[in-house]
């Protein structure tokens, strides 16, 4: 479970993204202690690599970051943060997500929403975990996908996080990402998001 120890540790943009880790880490069993450090935006998560990996006896950093509009140039940005520590990445994101060993024993993973093959952030990540045959998902994309072009207020790209976000306040307890896990109104056993959570299990153990 995410706790305050500075043995092991995953950078995570935004608290949406901590609040989603720690809702879901409660979901299994036996899960190992990390803590969880919010850096504040995409860059500053970069920024916070080089400082996160000599922190003196550090087992283990986890990197959870968004695709975006494009999976390639966010692996490149990460790789390159971790060539210049004298960290070589693989070419392409492990599908289960990457764990790495340097010389030293310090485990390294990194995880791309949603599924480190795709386009997209957490909001398609959780997208997924929403239980097929939910009633009202459909209602909510009908909803967001109906209102004009010219009155919309977000990206193109930022389509289904809308429509995740007209979702969520239908729920029993109507918020955030997280508390929709916590709810149990998300399915945390869902193929990917099991992927992930053995990823965070198999980094920090």
């Amino acid at each position: 479970m995410p706790n305050t120890g500075s043995e092991c540790v995953l950078l995570v943009e935004g608290a949406d993204d901590e609040h989603v880790v720690r809702q879901l880490c409660r979901r299994y069993e036996e899960f190992p202690a990390f803590s969880v450090k919010v850096t504040g935006n995409d860059a500053k998560l970069l920024d916070a690599i080089g400082p996160a990996l000599i922190v003196p006896g550090r087992r283990a950093v986890g990197v959870l970051t968004d695709a975006d509009d494009d999976l390639q140039s966010r692996w490149n940005e990460l790789s390159l943060r971790f060539v210049e520590e004298g960290i070589n990445t693989p070419e392409v994101p492990d599908s289960g997500g990457t764990i790495m060993e340097t010389e030293d024993g310090l485990h390294i993973g990194i995880w791309v929403m949603p599924d480190n093959a795709s386009t997209g952030e957490t909001e398609d990540f959780i997208q997924r975990m929403i239980p097929v045959g939910d009633m009202v998902w459909p209602m909510a994309q009908s909803y967001v996908g109906g209102i004009p072009p010219e009155l919309r207020r977000f990206r193109p790209g930022k389509l289904l996080r809308a429509q995740v976000y007209a979702w969520l306040p239908t729920r029993e307890i109507p918020g955030r990402m997280g508390a929709a896990i916590g709810a149990e109104d998300l399915d945390s056993k869902e193929e990917n998001c099991a992927k992930f959570a053995n990823w965070l299990r198999e980094l920090f153990r």
